[in-house]
């Protein structure tokens, strides 16, 4: 199935880059005419990372090869969610995070899927005469790790083998890896879990961030004089947590300076795990925008103070070297 690709340390991410108009299939009814005949490519697809952007590319490849449309299968929710609900993986997408991801990348679709009973219970058989019958799929472009049907009961080859009988042909990507490691979403998982933010970097070809709407909150660090924007998490796990330098955009026209915290808040007895992130010398009201958080560097874990006026004196500590952190980053970037 070929040897692992290395790719360029370079890649960027352009957040600014025009969002072209993609469509949302829910659901095997809303199947139409028009995104039957198509190359599609069907995974997880959590992070879209280096390696999923390298399938991306091979559907769009085939796609303008044969003049026909390119649409991505993905599931809601994922599929190791609803199989081990006791343990779910740390996601590294919402579903909002991975949405606006996709939209970057030019295909035409995503054929989101609910995974339940019905997912879970199809075999790989099926579900092959699933990508015959109801897309009319003319490639289907998989990864070489590429699992599915009843417990995983089927893989990349027998898949290859069911397009050959069913009329469809699969193309197998290798994997892809920078400076000598496998790029996956465990391995980006593991980086941001150790607070290796740069290794996450690489993997993911875009620094690591968190999408969302600013909500309301106890408003106690206005009070501590650390006025936070709030984001609600919207997966059941996060692959990080503490505290943070961080840039946030969609505030203003550039990236502003800031420090975040990724956690329950132990020292206010909080439950419910939370994105705070102050920006530095901004006095606008967010509530009800969407902002994005990057996570630049890590500076420690989060803690349980005895006291308001020791969580204060820390808050200090940490407001301090994130701004000395993002000046030093600051000045590299531009020397």
């Amino acid at each position: 199935m070929g040897t692992a690709r290395s790719v360029p340390y370079n890649f960027t991410f352009d957040r600014r880059r025009d969002q072209a108009r993609m469509e949302l299939i829910r659901g095997l009814q809303n199947l139409r005419e028009r995104h039957r005949g198509c190359v599609v490519t069907i995974g997880a697809y959590d992070g879209i990372h280096l390696g999923h952007r390298a399938l991306i590319a091979r559907v769009l490849e085939h796609g303008a090869r044969l003049a026909r449309p390119t649409l991505m299968v993905t599931f809601e929710p994922m599929p190791r969610e609803y199989l081990v609900p006791h343990d779910p993986p740390a996601r590294l997408t919402s579903w909002r995070e991975r949405w606006r991801l996709i939209e970057r990348t030019g295909l035409d679709g995503v054929w989101l899927l609910r995974f339940g009973e019905r997912l879970r219970c199809m075999t790989g058989e099926e579900f092959a005469e699933l990508l015959a019958d109801e897309l009319r799929a003319k490639v289907v472009v998989v990864g070489h790790d590429f699992r599915f049907g009843r417990n995983g009961e089927a893989n990349a080859a027998s898949l290859r083998e069911a397009g050959t009988r069913l009329g469809f042909e699969v193309d197998v990507v290798p994997p892809v890896s920078v400076a000598g490691e496998r790029v996956s979403s465990s391995a980006i998982r593991d980086a941001l879990a150790r607070g290796e933010l740069e290794r996450a970097r690489l993997l993911l070809g875009r620094p690591y961030s968190m999408v969302g709407r600013v909500v309301r909150g106890a408003r106690l660090g206005r009070e501590l004089g650390y006025a936070t924007a709030n984001l609600r998490l919207e997966r059941r796990r996060t692959p990080l947590s503490g505290v943070f330098a961080v840039r946030v955009h969609r505030v203003a026209a550039q990236a502003l300076p800031g420090v975040a915290s990724l956690g329950t808040r132990p020292t206010v007895n909080g439950v419910e795990p939370l994105l705070e992130a102050h920006i530095f010398d901004f006095n606008g009201d967010l509530y009800g925008r969407e902002i994005e958080v990057e996570f630049v560097a890590r500076l420690r874990d989060e803690e349980r103070f005895a006291t308001l006026d020791e969580l204060v004196e820390q808050m200090h500590r940490d407001a301090h070297a994130a701004r000395r952190i993002l000046q030093d980053v600051k000045e590299t970037a531009s020397g």
